[in-house]
């Protein structure tokens, strides 16, 4: 059993639970940079993933 995250067609697998804020340090991505979605809804980092989670990282683009 494992958390999945998928990043651009990447994919990303963690074995223990943690929190998106902690996943994000891992992957050394900027957690005001991305939106999470989990099973078609919006997540915040606060939230714990856990085993068979499917968290899809969309970029946050900005500009003027």
């Amino acid at each position: 059993m494992t958390i999945r995250l998928e990043l651009r067609k990447k994919l990303f697998t963690f074995e223990q639970p943690l929190s998106l804020k902690q996943a994000l340090i891992e992957l050394q991505l900027p957690s005001d940079s991305y939106l999470a979605m989990r099973n078609g809804e919006l997540i915040t980092e606060d939230q714990i993933l856990r085993h068979d989670d499917e968290v899809k990282l969309i970029a946050v683009i900005s500009g003027g």
